[in-house]
């Protein structure tokens, strides 16, 4: 079965290309000043996954939907807010924390995260969260999306032992390198891909400083539009 490979899209945007040649786009905001122009109009959608509502996240959701009609695994309150801002979110109810949807083999579960999730005027669109995607040969991918490290971390490494860690460090938002470099420990995870840096000033934090306080963590630093294999 071909490898899994994950391409970065800058901020906290990623391209993920299954062994069984799906193509599942994670907070698809595709116009965020790292995403190379090559980039920011995909050939194909076959699964949008979000972690939550804020639109550095949700990105461009509605206008993928409508263009490829992909199946849109979103918390119940922000999928139906989607579908309201017209996308085309079809007749499967959004998902909640623990609940899994199996897409063709492809099975991605809601877990825990300390964030908030609105749109820029405050409607609210339910929790955050992270996302386990578990892809057709085993392998498994943790996107924490925004949160601060918390303990029960511990329990996402302990159910579903990411391979994979995709985390924030910028700081400010979310973790910084420090607070990810305890989340490595609690979830056990050996291989980390650092994220949601480098956007903007505030936010500040660096994969040199990540390696500082993971030491035995492989952290990989892509640049964005680069291809990690796993």
């Amino acid at each position: 079965m071909p490898d899994v490979s994950v391409t970065w899209l800058g901020h906290a945007s990623y391209r993920v290309d299954s062994p069984g040649g799906k193509r599942i786009y994670v907070d698809p905001w595709l116009s965020n000043p790292k995403c190379p122009e090559s980039e920011q109009e995909p050939e194909r959608v076959d699964v949008i996954a979000l972690t939550h509502g804020h639109g550095d996240h949700v990105g461009e959701t509605v206008e993928l939907s409508q263009k490829f009609e992909p199946e849109i695994f979103a918390l119940v309150e922000l999928k139906s807010w989607l579908g309201e801002q017209g996308a085309k979110i079809g007749e499967m109810p959004g998902a909640n924390k623990g609940g899994t949807v199996d897409v063709e083999g492809i099975k991605l579960t809601f877990v825990n995260a300390f964030h908030s999730s609105a749109t820029d005027d405050l409607t609210y669109l339910g929790e955050a969260a992270g996302i386990v995607i578990e892809l057709e040969n085993g392998t498994k991918l943790y996107f924490a999306g925004d949160t601060c490290v918390f303990g029960d971390m511990q329990l996402i490494g302990r159910l579903y032992a990411p391979d994979v860690a995709v985390l924030p460090i910028g700081g400010h938002f979310t973790m910084d390198p420090r607070e990810a470099g305890v989340a490595c420990e609690l979830l056990g995870t050996k291989r980390v891909v650092p994220c949601h840096y480098g956007t903007f000033p505030l936010l500040t934090g660096t994969p040199d400083e990540l390696r500082q306080h993971a030491p035995g963590v492989t952290v990989e630093a892509i640049e964005p539009g680069a291809t990690l294999t796993l």
